[in-house]
């Protein structure tokens, strides 16, 4: 779980996702940061069961 964490904060940060945008453009923020939960998990989930 907290390999999860830290690859979406990571990917957020690379992405330019910031507070700021979050308050300018709520739905963007939501559907980038979904984004960014969805690629985590696949990440995660990849270490966890092929390796």
């Amino acid at each position: 779980m907290l390999l999860w964490i830290r690859l979406v904060k990571q990917m957020a940060d690379a992405e330019g996702i910031t507070e700021a945008l979050k308050a300018n453009d709520q739905m963007e923020w939501v559907g980038r940061m979904y984004s960014c939960r969805d690629h985590a998990s696949e990440t995660v989930y990849h270490q966890v069961i092929y390796t």
